[in-house]
């Protein structure tokens, strides 16, 4: 009877993780392809733009 049970419990073990890690591979598949990484250079910033030139040019009409 022992052997049994233990054989039960060892054959539904399998199926449980077999379900698991079919669900988990799922859930990558879905959602791996749609995570975003961040990349910093994305958001770098390059320098002040044109309309801080403008508020901040000095009389002199130099180009930059």
């Amino acid at each position: 009877m022992t052997r049994q049970v233990s054989a039960l419990v060892s054959a539904l073990a399998c199926v449980v993780m077999g379900a698991w890690r079919t669900a988990l591979e799922s859930c990558h598949s879905i959602i791996g392809d749609k995570a975003q990484v961040y990349r910093p250079e994305a958001y770098y910033m390059r320098g002040p733009g044109p309309r801080w030139r403008e508020k901040h040019a000095q009389g002199s009409n130099s180009s930059v």
